[in-house]
């Protein structure tokens, strides 16, 4: 069993530790990692591991985590009731070659890891779902659901969450960090709302891919948000930077509607606190309280069925210009996780990983 690990407290620093892969107990299975995607929403989840427990969910030596990823894994063992050796599944998964698991209520759609270490976290990261009855799945689209479905979960939720609270209705929406996967999922979404006007916040290397994109009305540098018309609009935040998050609201004072806190794709500008900012206070949007919201408004079914509904013609037009650039061996999930680290990446790309 191998682990890639990053120091918790300067992301930069990472190494690969091989251990004896772990007898399994009563209950527990062994799952094999396949494939999983690297992108910026795996640098958020590094960027606040301690602060909303996601270093918790894959437990690493003292001062070192493993970054959560989306991906496909076999099991490759189980002593658990219901969990059948080869069942292929999409979940929550560790950059490493194995991954032990505590199933619960294990069926034909999957089953949710009872790990007691992982019973205080969010349950949306719990989930394990088998590729045979997964509404999502399609085995020549695997690439984009590692490097979006996620993604694209969160966008669809922040667009319902916006449509619900009036935010369409009350004057521009602006996304920071436009060019990022979860800010172009989102506007893919709000720009089929009619009416809804939604203006991409970029820098100007990215200006020209965030324009091709078509799905924003408008498209600025960051350094030209005080050319903005300065009525009601709403800020989603994907980038997470001081200054964009000052300009914004310097700008838009109490004339902006709501400010909400989505990612950290500039983790190294992140804004240490909302202490004088004009306007509105910023609100962490948190995915998982509103699948919670929604599981129980519409049942987990039911919402599992509309964000698969919306999520196959986003990815067929993602489809025709994302590549997926694919690599094998921890030295490739270290390169490809420094240059997301670093902000190097083509926006028109993405990793796809294999150990």
């Amino acid at each position: 069993m191998s682990d890639f690990l990053v120091r918790r407290d300067d992301l930069r620093t990472c190494r690969v530790e091989d251990s004896p892969t772990p007898e399994l107990e009563e209950g527990q299975a062994l799952l094999r990692v396949a494939r999983f995607g690297l992108t910026a929403n795996n640098i958020t989840y590094a960027v606040f591991g301690d602060g909303m427990r996601y270093w918790d969910f894959f437990p690493a030596p003292e001062g070192w985590g493993r970054v959560p990823t989306w991906g496909f894994a076999e099991v490759a063992a189980s002593r658990a009731e219901g969990v059948e050796v080869g069942t292929r599944l999409y979940g929550y998964l560790p950059p490493s070659t194995h991954l032990v698991v505590t199933p619960a209520r294990a069926d034909a759609h999957g089953f949710v890891d009872a790990a007691p270490h992982r019973q205080p976290l969010p349950s949306a990261y719990q989930r394990y779902l088998s590729t045979a009855t997964d509404p999502f799945s399609a085995q020549d689209t695997e690439a984009l659901q590692m490097l979006l479905r996620p993604l694209f979960s969160t966008a669809f939720l922040i667009d319902d969450a916006l449509e619900d609270d009036g935010r369409t209705e009350a004057g521009p929406i602006l996304i920071s960090s436009a060019s990022s996967k979860t800010s172009v999922a989102a506007a893919f979404l709000l720009s089929q709302r009619p009416g809804v006007e939604v203006v991409g916040l970029t820098s100007g290397r990215s200006r020209a891919f965030v324009e091709g994109l078509g799905i924003y009305a408008h498209v600025v540098t960051y350094d030209e948000v005080d050319g903005l018309d300065a009525g009601p609009a709403t800020f989603v935040d994907v980038a997470g930077d001081a200054a964009v998050r000052l300009a914004v609201h310097t700008h838009f004072g109490d004339r902006l509607a709501a400010s909400l806190v989505v990612g950290a794709t500039h983790w190294e500008e992140l804004t240490p606190g909302a202490a004088g900012l004009p306007g509105p206070a910023p609100q962490l949007f948190f995915a998982p309280d509103r699948i919670v919201k929604r599981g129980a408004d519409w049942g987990p079914a039911a919402l599992d069925e509309r964000v698969a509904a919306a999520w196959h013609p986003f990815r067929d037009w993602v489809a025709g210009w994302l590549e997926p650039i694919e690599g094998e061996g921890f030295d490739a999930v270290r390169s490809a996780y420094l240059a997301v680290l670093a902000g190097d990446v083509d926006p028109a790309t993405a990793h796809v990983l294999t150990v």
